[in-house]
């Protein structure tokens, strides 16, 4: 209940710090997941999962994650952010 209290203030506040443990933690629980294991080993995205400050930020969000995991659009939305960053 805490975790998803803090989660709801980090998003609320723009912090300028990652929480790199919880994201490594939130890309752990994703690559449990075959479509997410496919886009992580893919050479044209996997460095952002490590250099991209927004898309490490928008991984810190556990709820953002949770609904990651359960949503096909959710999905297409991190895919979408994935491919902006990799053109910018």
């Amino acid at each position: 209940m805490l975790e998803f209290i803090a989660g709801l203030f980090g998003s609320i506040g723009y912090s300028e710090t990652l929480n790199t443990k919880k994201i490594d933690q939130n890309i752990d629980q994703l690559k449990q997941h075959d479509w997410f294991k496919n886009i992580y080993e893919d050479e044209r995205y996997h460095r952002l999962f490590f250099v991209s400050k927004k898309v490490r930020r928008y991984l810190q969000s556990t709820i953002r994650v949770r609904k990651i995991i359960r949503s096909k659009e959710a999905q297409k939305k991190l895919l979408s952010l994935l491919n902006k960053q990799i053109k910018s």
